[in-house]
């Protein structure tokens, strides 16, 4: 459901928070192994999650990209999907129509607004502390 460049930025996150409560700051390519995703695809995910506030990026030799913790409690994966894919997944028709509603359905408008309710729900349920935490207690993974 979500766009290959989202999901590879809601494990950059992830891992990065992992990281993160660590007090270990991460370069690209360390990002990019982790997540098992191109380096150059990486490095520009990581420059929008930058820019959007989520992360923050230390400059020089020791410098790398790091996720600060109280930011990691505050952000859910809501926040990396607006950023990235927008938050059309939650609002627009099923079938793409631009004038679907519940006066004016489409054929599968009633279904996939509750799918569309689940992925938000579930989207703001998790914080990126929790998520990097089931990561490192071996929990999750983030690689096949």
């Amino acid at each position: 459901m979500f766009s290959k460049a989202c999901e590879y930025a809601i494990k950059a996150a992830i891992y990065i928070a992992q990281q993160s409560q660590q007090q270990r700051t991460v370069n690209v390519k360390d990002v990019s192994l982790s997540i098992d995703a191109p380096v150059a695809f990486t490095a520009k995910i990581l420059q929008v999650l930058c820019r959007g506030g989520i992360l923050q990026s230390v400059r020089g030799k020791q410098g790398g990209f790091f996720f600060d913790t109280e930011k990691q409690a505050r952000h859910r994966i809501f926040d990396v999907v607006r950023l990235i894919d927008g938050d059309g997944l939650f609002t627009k028709c099923g079938l793409g129509l631009h004038h679907c509603s519940g006066e004016n359905p489409c054929p599968v408008h009633d279904d996939f607004k509750v799918v569309r309710e689940k992925l938000f729900e579930m989207t703001q349920k998790h914080t990126f502390k929790d998520l990097a935490a089931q990561t490192e207690n071996g929990l999750a993974w983030l690689r096949n």
